[in-house]
């Protein structure tokens, strides 16, 4: 409300000031009074009788009395926001028969009564929000016949009240308690903006938009809409629009915006979308700025028309760091406005179609596979067209002669081994492997004489993998359970041990963006039951397990050499090595027997009740009081010095702390 007004007037020097100001406030010309920040329970007293506007916020004010607002006789403007105002006395604002503004959010109030506003029949703006109204009587607003615009967002309202309001312009009752709009509940015909976000709403009717024929804001975000609502087809004003947040949408019709051709905001932000049909936005010639930020994407051919399009069109992309791919792999995480037309796995040209009698070459590299085409309702997904070219879908297997063989137009490197490449109905990137090859990209070698039953190769259904990687190790592979989730937040992954006495699981929290992950410091030779499930929700709720084992663990060999280096004279070499440090030894061992009868006997010499214990070699004593601290397998106490020379060494990493997050040290930092 006029903000760069108030605080310039801070910004006064005093002899502008009017006299006569209440303390703690700032009065100017025209009739302004300033009290922002003013410590006191009640409305400041002894104001101008000339004042028109008022602005007593974040003051503490707890109550409004009978003559808080006497003589005030031409105030239009009052801020009462930010304090602490629990409830409104009847007629308390009965003598500002002149105000047009009227702000009380971020208050305490409970409830608006029929006397509330009586006598205000000027007031325009009348602000709510932010307070605990859990009731609101039937005719509070009744004579609030001027009121242009009406916020009661962020309340505790199970219901909208009656509105009999013929000049309303702007209503906003989001995210309150109210989980159904009846019919009829808005009687305001000249409404033009109207937000009811964050209510829960599973459907729209249309008989509540019966009389709204003027509105050109609608703003539904935050609700349980499983589709676009069918209403929007009568809207035809409508200029700005917002659905996002509506994760159950998972999907665009352009004929359920069709009638919006005077549309210029649009918010899809926060569905479920993993595509856009193309040529979406050819309806919405006014189209100014759009918002398709965290939706999970697929970036593959079918979506390759969107990029192209926001280059060329005027229209801008909102948040545009938050708009991502989500799959496949290779595109994950990436800014979809920074995608080329190559990176979507589409052909770099149009495929001609051969004559016939002829046959068309296959170019080397791993597209060509002598499998046969995977069936036509699997490959029938669509292409975009090359730019500038008619929107004409292409299917995914290039037109063939009668007697060119198959080829698969798919992204490099997406199926390795020979695997064959294709579309499924849901436009995900999926691989068949051949035989002897597994994994979502048929990168892993089945080997069946060195792996444990079901750790290489999943049954038909299954979403995780598992092979070993050592004794002590397995690694989940987690990219088929990933494609397979949408809306995927991030993986739980669980792991148990069955074969010992302690079966109690281990949870771990994982980031989408990790396709496997190596579980260590497992128990050799042991049976573990691996549960992959989305992060966030029940246990039991699209989780996937199953069992694998560990490797026996290698046999331990004793035997330690020092280096030789094997020379004619190697039999000579042998023999002096050894005696050489036998020598060593015995002169260590006198050295140190000299040093501790010399050390005794001056010991001795200091007199009576002065210890003489053998063990006064710096770093020996520490270590045997403190049990061999590598052999206790426990952190050394902070108070215990380390030694300073190899008298006694503790270990850099000890067992009870083993690393278990696929890096060198520390906690998963994933969350």
């Amino acid at each position: 409300m006029e903000s760069l007004t108030l605080w310039a007037l801070l910004l006064l020097p005093p002899t502008a000031l009017a006299l006569g100001c209440p303390t703690g406030c700032q009065c100017s010309q025209p009739q302004v009074v300033f009290c922002a920040g003013r410590r006191s329970h009640e409305v400041p007293r002894g104001l101008p009788p000339d004042t028109t506007s008022l602005y007593a916020f974040e003051n503490g004010i707890t109550a409004l009395g009978d003559g808080s607002f006497r003589g005030l006789p031409v105030l239009q403007q009052l801020d009462l926001s930010q304090n602490e105002i629990a409830a409104l006395q009847g007629d308390v604002f009965q003598p500002l028969s002149s105000l047009v503004n009227l702000d009380l959010s971020s208050n305490q109030l409970r409830e608006i009564t029929n006397e509330t506003f009586r006598g205000l029949r000027r007031l325009e703006r009348l602000y709510l929000e932010r307070n605990q109204i859990q009731h609101i009587h039937p005719a509070a607003f009744d004579t609030l016949e001027n009121l242009l615009e009406l916020k009661l967002q962020h309340n505790q309202l199970r219901s909208v009240p009656p509105l009999n309001l013929p000049s309303l312009l702007l209503l906003d009752v989001s995210h309150n308690a109210i989980t159904a709009l009846e019919a009829g509940a808005f009687r305001a015909g000249n409404l033009e903006s109207l937000r009811v976000a964050g209510l829960g709403l599973s459907r729209l009717d249309e008989e509540l938009f019966e009389s709204l024929e003027n509105l050109h804001e609608l703003d539904v975000s935050d609700n349980a809409l499983g589709s676009v609502p069918a209403v929007l087809r009568r809207l035809r004003g409508l200029t700005k629009l917002s659905l996002a947040g509506n994760a159950r949408i998972a999907q665009l019709r352009a004929e359920d915006f069709g009638a919006l051709r005077n549309l210029q905001e649009l918010d899809i932000s926060n569905l479920n979308l993993n595509t856009i049909p193309r040529d979406f936005f050819s309806g919405l010639p006014r189209l100014r700025a759009v918002t398709a930020a965290e939706n999970p994407f697929n970036c593959v051919c079918p979506l390759s028309w969107l990029t192209r399009w926001l280059r060329g069109s005027p229209v801008a992309l909102r948040r545009s760091e938050e708009t991502r791919c989500h799959f496949p792999p290779k595109n994950a995480a990436k800014l979809l406005q920074h995608l080329e037309y190559a990176d979507f796995g589409c052909p770099a040209t149009p495929t001609p179609t051969p004559t016939p009698g002829t046959t068309s070459p296959l170019p080397a590299g791993p597209f060509s596979t002598s499998r046969p085409p995977p069936p036509a309702a699997s490959v029938a997904a669509p292409t975009a067209a090359p730019v500038g070219g008619s929107s004409t879908l292409a299917p995914l297997t290039a037109p063939q002669g009668p007697t060119s063989p198959a080829r698969q137009l798919c992204p490099p490197r997406t199926c390795l081994n020979g695997g064959t490449c294709w579309l499924d109905t849901h436009h995900h990137l999926q691989c068949r492997c051949p035989a002897g090859f597994s994994g979502p990209s048929c990168e892993a070698e089945v080997r069946r004489t060195t792996t444990a039953p079901d750790t290489q190769v999943p049954a038909r259904g299954k979403r995780i993998s598992v092979k070993q990687v050592g004794s002590s190790s397995l690694t989940v592979d987690l990219r088929s359970y990933q494609q397979a989730k949408d809306q995927l937040k991030g993986v739980r992954l669980t792991y148990r041990n069955l074969s010992g006495p302690d079966k109690r699981p281990v949870t771990l929290s994982l980031p989408t963006s990790l396709s496997e992950y190596t579980v260590r410091a497992l128990r050799p030779n042991a049976t573990y039951r691996l549960c992959a499930g989305p992060l966030g929700e029940k246990p039991s709720e699209g989780e996937f397990c199953l069992e694998a084992r560990t490797a026996p663990a290698a046999p331990v060999t004793h035997q330690q050499h020092l280096p030789v280096t094997q020379t004619k004279d190697g039999n000579l070499t042998l023999m002096v090595v050894p005696a050489v440090a036998a020598v060593l030894l015995l002169v260590i061992a006198v050295a140190a027997v000299t040093y501790y009868l010399r050390h005794r006997r001056a010991k001795a010499q200091d007199g009576p009740g002065v210890d003489a214990s053998p063990l006064e070699l710096e770093g020996v004593k520490t270590c045997l009081e403190n049990k061999d601290l590598a052999a206790q397998n426990s952190k050394p106490p902070e108070d215990v010095a380390a030694p300073n020379d190899l008298d006694c060494e503790a270990p850099l990493m000890h067992q009870r702390y083993p690393s278990n997050n696929n890096t060198p040290a520390g906690k998963p930092a994933y969350f």
